[in-house]
């Protein structure tokens, strides 16, 4: 559909938000707590926190959890009896507050779960969530979505995409149909928008960083490259940059057990782990942690968009801000760009 603009005339989304909760719906927004911000579930509008560039962590563990059920299992005499999910008992979801580059890291999400094998586990979340977006008016030395095919004010990914464009006026941009259901909860707080907003100059400036195909056309000839050992020592391999990342999407398996019952679980994993590619021989292909930092951003710079045609980064730049060691993947790409 095409994209519909109105505008919003008061200092705060509250009363929108205000609407949604009525309304009964599910609202995940970015919450504060202490000195640090992230993505809740909120019983009241005056939860959500506003004065942020990024949460701590992404957007995607409303439809990708960190600990998923897959199955319950209860085991008799003779047999093992399962319960299977019950999909339909998802509910419709908002996630609201999210930055543009939250919103778009659905879509390499959505291309991972969906290539092979139709993960029913995401793929009914994600169906029953609306997103709506804030657009980005200011940004830090970690951004870099514009190095990715984003910007500050990118709409892919999005419902619905607000912008502050005065101190009593935002700009409502209503993108797809889902976006369209929800608005109607708050179209009377809307009005038309007689002349078009020049959105761009309200935006944040994020300089380019590196130049992304040129990036992707010269990992094809680093593989043996020591650049990723070099990268990589000061490593830790703690998974900080995997479990912030909103479009990282390994799992694994783990089940939980009594005597009696138990349930399979899908849970968060990370190919920088030393045990991510272990094999029952003991045998490890990726035996160094310089060779577990190459197969992370080949993923993401090389793989990803070779093969589902999407880039497996959005810039947002949580990964270089989580690092206890300070490992900044915009400095290391642009750094394999002039390789």
């Amino acid at each position: 559909m095409e994209i519909e603009r109105k505008l919003y005339k008061n200092s705060s989304p509250e009363a929108i938000v205000e609407r949604l909760l009525k309304a009964g719906k599910k609202v995940t927004a970015p919450v504060r707590s202490g000195n640090t911000v992230d993505f809740r579930e909120i019983k009241t509008p005056a939860e959500v926190e506003y004065n942020v560039l990024t949460t701590v962590q992404s957007a995607k563990k409303v439809a990708f959890p960190k600990v998923d059920k897959v199955v319950e299992f209860e085991v008799l005499k003779n047999n093992v009896n399962t319960l299977e999910i019950d999909f339909d008992s998802y509910p419709e979801q908002i996630l609201f507050g999210a930055r543009p580059c939250d919103a778009a890291g659905f879509i390499p999400l959505h291309a991972i779960f969906n290539w092979d094998y139709a993960d029913q586990f995401f793929l009914k979340r994600y169906e029953k969530t609306t997103i709506v977006s804030f657009a980005c008016t200011t940004n830090d030395e970690y951004c870099f979505c514009t190095s990715v095919g984003g910007n500050p004010g990118n709409t892919e990914g999005s419902d619905i995409q607000i912008t502050r464009t005065g101190n009593s006026e935002f700009l409502i941009e209503i993108i797809t149909p889902k976006g369209k259901t929800l608005s109607a909860l708050f179209e009377d707080l809307l009005v038309p928008e007689t002349e078009k907003t020049e959105k761009e100059k309200h935006l944040a400036e994020v300089p380019k960083a590196f130049d992304f195909e040129k990036v992707y056309n010269r990992l094809s000839s680093t593989f043996e490259s020591p650049v990723w050992e070099e990268q990589a020592i000061r490593c830790l391999g703690c998974g900080a940059c995997a479990f912030v990342c909103p479009a990282c999407a390994c799992f694994d398996f783990q089940d939980e057990k009594s005597l009696k019952k138990g349930a399979r679980l899908k849970l968060w994993d990370s190919c920088g782990f030393s045990g991510f590619t272990i094999h029952t021989s003991g045998h490890n292909p990726r035996e160094s942690q310089g060779d577990r930092w190459r197969q992370r951003v080949m993923h993401k710079f090389s793989y990803m968009p070779h093969r589902l045609q999407v880039r497996g980064c959005t810039g947002c730049g949580r990964c270089s801000r989580a690092c206890p060691v300070d490992m900044n993947i915009k400095e290391h790409i642009s750094q394999i760009e002039s390789l």
